[in-house]
């Protein structure tokens, strides 16, 4: 049986190798896990940066990122634009000022990421009619065409109670808190947010990039912001134990964060985080874009797997 089961997962990461050999990385090596399978949600692709001299000797800290498809390789996402994960990471894990890592990108299902990213609890809170207000925004913006209904609790159970103990299976990783972090932007940046305070055992620092506070794509008479100021309130972790960043600029959709990014701070001051545990960061004429992100993703990898 446990041949049989050590076989297995040869075949599988084989299979994902050929399979990501369309992306072009700068540094290490990306394995392409395809239709990775949930009971919570949608099938999707799962890719998996390993940093050159990757060792099964040696035990790595491990990044999980959203929008997995926009982290690596430019030429293949529908913007022509990435986050250069592979560059920046490599060029970290080379320089040896931080832990070692891998990096762990979870596809979007485009039509699916809304709910999947809107942080649920929050949301469940809302009166119906604040609710039926959400849904006629979002379906005037395109976001959706049927009513809004996030479910985003079930997109963390599918991390962190089968992604997480297959890729702690796959690769010679850290499995401890202390070792496992999630980023990432604009939707991305509140479901690292919601990750972090729903899951503050498994999750011990996280990495919010333009985060969308404002849920939607208005701020005027939106009840979404202090929604989730009210949930920071009761759920934000210990900081002595966990870590969150968060970062803006102020062009684009950036432009609607400032305001909504001083109150977030104004909660996390109020609820015990200082610098040592916490950090946010202001880039003037940055605008919502991958460019803009790899341009500072440094500064958060940095902050996340600090030695």
């Amino acid at each position: 049986m446990f041949m049989r089961s050590k076989l297995t997962l040869i075949l599988i990461v084989f299979c994902s190798l050929l399979q990501a050999q369309n992306i072009k990385v700068s540094t290490g090596k990306v394995q392409r896990f395809e239709n990775f399978e949930s009971k919570f949600i949608d099938a999707r692709n799962v890719d998996v940066w390993l940093p050159n001299g990757y060792n099964t000797n040696e035990k790595y800290a491990v990044l999980y990122m959203h929008d997995g498809q926009m982290l690596f390789d430019a030429e293949t996402t529908w913007n022509k634009q990435a986050w250069e994960v592979d560059e920046v990471a490599g060029k970290l894990n080379i320089e040896g000022k931080v832990k070692k890592f891998i990096v762990v990108g979870i596809w979007n299902i485009a039509a699916k990421r809304h709910p999947e990213y809107f942080p649920q609890k929050p949301y469940e809170r809302l009166s119906k009619v604040q609710k039926d207000s959400i849904t006629a925004q979002l379906q005037k913006a395109g976001r959706t065409t049927d009513v809004f209904k996030p479910y985003s609790d079930s997109y963390l159970k599918f991390i962190v109670t089968e992604l997480k103990p297959f890729i702690d299976k796959t690769f010679s990783t850290q499995t401890d808190k202390d070792n496992t972090f999630i980023a990432g932007s604009s939707m991305g940046g509140l479901i690292s947010m919601y990750a972090i305070c729903e899951y503050p055992e498994v999750f011990g620092a996280a990495a919010c990039i333009s985060t969308h506070w404002p849920g939607i794509f208005a701020v005027e008479n939106n009840p979404i912001p202090e929604a989730f100021y009210a949930y920071l309130r009761k759920k934000l972790p210990n900081p002595k134990t966990n870590r969150i960043y968060f970062d803006y600029g102020d062009q684009t959709l950036d432009a609607l964060y400032p305001p909504l990014q001083k109150s977030a701070d104004a909660v996390m001051k109020e609820k015990g985080f200082t610098t040592e545990n916490w950090v946010t960061k202001f880039f003037p004429g940055k605008n919502h874009s991958e460019e803009a992100w790899a341009e500072r993703l440094q500064i958060p990898l940095e902050f996340l797997l600090q030695k």
